[in-house]
């Protein structure tokens, strides 16, 4: 993905605005990297998506003499460690087995990682009836930071006593994955409470139901096509190289960047490819927008052409009447701006609601997960401690197992049959020859495993079956992946694949890759690469065209769109980076540019 804000003038020159997105909070995004580098800046990572969580229950056991249970939920989220995090509770529902519970809970989603959630329901005790959740939360912060709470519970809320979960009667509990939640029909998934009360106790507990909402201010999108005439000339010995660089004006006259333009060289007439604003990024269409045309320099010091304050339905309005604004100088003194020559026309004007990712894994559409292991020699004998292949008898994980385990554990929910195919490239099979696309199940056909447990065992059976040989050649693999994506667009098939490839190695085929990769970027396919070892990835990193320059195969074909995310082990191991995290962040932003560039629609969901 483009990072126009580095030191690279070809990156430099890409565009910004409404090209490709990164998961943000709201996740419906465009990909924006003005935004992007706003928020790092401030030691901000907006990588997640806010869900509701509602809840419902059925036939709870009844724990009351006199009446029925008076239930309420909380939620927690299992940590990697094993503890529980409490995330929401309820309200409390009175006498009723099958409550239905109004107090929403709130949850950040991370694609990238498993977010196990455990619910526990409890009978409360009758002296903590009709006090709101809030309040008892309210009063829980206050013990938390150690304040006497006495002359608040006295003062404001006589009848109040903290609510102690462990003082309630256990009703049952239940767990499950968000991402399973998020996957279902409907964003629905009605689980079985279980728990244990000892002899003479029903085990059938009842059910939880939880339903998921995406909680965002809207998915409404404008796309416009910009362009201008009559540009002031910058330049001695050529003409001005002009972007457009817009932002949200806020209180205090704070600019807020929404994104900016890619640069079109040479031209005082320039015509920009269109831009894609969100709802999240303008705020409202009466919210004013700073739009500055700026001459591009490698130094990164752009000067300044001319800029014109107007908001997004200003803007609607010029496209509507078909007009042309000026562009102004702000005067160095505080004289009035000078009017330019130069002009910002709107020939396009387009208001449109954008789906988001979640829309579309909820729908139906599904991430088909595949893997391709390197089994050329330099990984060293497998028999060896030193080897990166090295299996351990003490059951730790080498980098090549701890990749597959890691991303596959997370990919594995949104693959509904989780029949993953599974290949091995560089090393010489029974046959004697050297393949770069050889089943890892040792299947002369059939290259599919089940689950992640399937493809570590196919792994382990290679190992010792595989002689490791070489060299590394990327292409064959790519193609092997791009075929099975292509043959599942032909279907209409509502599936995007993710190929994760494991290398120590550097590239034979560097040339044969990318022209494999450039091909691949027209299909449903995303490639991850896991660099293990210490080897010298530069060549990964050029593949991975991090800094916004596209992949451009031999024939001079520019690849459609970025499908590769390259992380090398030695970065995880060292504690800077979550491997899983890294290599899956870019993944929805990704999937999205792909659907969306087709105008592919959630599964069932009317066109817009």
């Amino acid at each position: 993905m483009g990072n126009c804000l580095t030191g690279d003038v070809a990156g430099g020159k890409q565009a910004i605005g409404g090209v490709q997105q990164r998961p943000t909070s709201t996740n419906n995004a465009g990909q924006n990297d003005a935004v992007d580098f706003f928020f790092r800046s401030r030691g901000q990572y907006p990588l997640f998506s806010q869900i509701e969580l509602s809840l419902s229950a059925s036939d709870l056991i009844d724990r009351d003499i006199t009446s029925k249970s008076d239930p309420m939920a909380v939620m927690y989220l299992r940590k990697k460690d094993g503890k529980l995090e409490e995330i929401g509770r309820t309200e409390v529902i009175l006498n009723s087995l099958n409550p239905n519970w109004i107090e929403k809970i709130t949850v950040s989603f991370q694609f990238e990682t498993v977010q196990t959630l455990v619910f526990h329901v409890f009978d409360v005790d009758t002296r903590y009836h009709n006090v709101p959740v809030k309040v008892i939360e309210f009063i829980n912060c206050f013990l938390i930071m150690n304040v006497n709470t006495s002359i608040i519970v006295s003062t404001y809320f006589k009848p109040l006593q903290t609510l102690k979960l462990k003082e309630q009667d256990y009703l049952g509990e239940a767990t499950c994955v968000l991402s399973e939640v998020m996957t279902k029909p409907n964003r629905s998934m009605t689980l079985n409470l279980h728990g244990n009360f000892g002899a003479g106790v029903s085990r059938k507990l009842g059910t939880l139901s939880v339903q998921a909402e995406e909680t965002i201010a809207s998915k409404t999108v404008v796309e416009m096509n910009l362009r201008s005439v009559n540009l002031d000339n910058k330049d001695l010995f050529s003409k001005s190289d002009p972007f457009l660089r817009i932002s949200r004006l806020v209180e205090n006259s704070i600019v807020v960047p929404v994104c900016r333009t890619e640069v079109v060289d040479n031209n005082l007439n320039p015509i920009w490819k269109p831009v894609c604003l969100t709802m999240q990024q303008f705020g409202s269409k009466d919210t004013p927008l700073l739009i500055e045309c700026l001459d591009f320099n490698t130094s990164g010091n752009h000067e300044l052409i001319g800029r014109t304050e107007k908001s997004v339905a200003e803007l609607e309005r010029l496209c509507q009447q078909r007009e042309a604004i000026n562009f102004v100088y702000p005067s160095t003194s505080h004289g009035r701006n000078k009017v330019l020559k130069g002009q910002l026309i709107v020939d396009r004007f387009v208001e449109k609601v954008q789906y988001s990712f979640l829309d579309y894994i909820s729908s139906g559409f599904e991430l088909n997960f595949m893997v391709a292991v390197d089994f050329t020699a330099s990984n060293g004998d497998p028999r060896t401690p030193s080897s990166l292949h090295y299996n351990d008898p003490s059951g730790r994980l080498n980098s090549y197992q701890k990749a597959i385990v890691e991303v596959g554990e997370v990919i594995q929910f949104y693959d509904s049959d989780r029949r993953f195919p599974a290949w091995g490239f560089g090393g010489r099979t029974a046959d004697g020859h050297v393949s770069h696309a050889f089943n890892l199940n040792g299947a002369s056909y059939g290259d599919e495993v089940v689950g992640v447990e399937g493809i570590m065992s196919a792994y382990s059976s290679a190992l010792a079956n595989v002689a490791l040989a070489g060299p590394t050649l990327f292409s064959h693999v790519v193609d092997k992946a791009a075929h099975i994506a292509s043959q599942s667009l032909s279907q209409n098939s509502p599936k995007y694949f993710v190929l994760l490839i494991i290398t120590d190695g550097v590239l034979t085929d560097m040339a044969g890759t990318i022209d494999a990769l450039v091909r691949a970027s027209d299909l449903p396919l995303s490639v991850l690469i896991v660099g293990v070892g210490n080897t010298d990835f530069t060549q990964m990193e050029i593949l991975d065209a991090d800094k916004g320059r596209r992949l451009e195969s031999s024939t001079g074909r520019v690849a459609t769109r970025d499908i590769v995310q390259f992380v090398p082990m030695k970065d995880v191991h060292s504690g800077q980076v979550s491997v899983v995290q890294a290599l899956l962040e870019e993944l929805p932003g990704q999937f999205l540019s792909y659907v969306r560039c087709r105008n592919i629609n959630p599964v069932g969901a009317p066109a817009i």
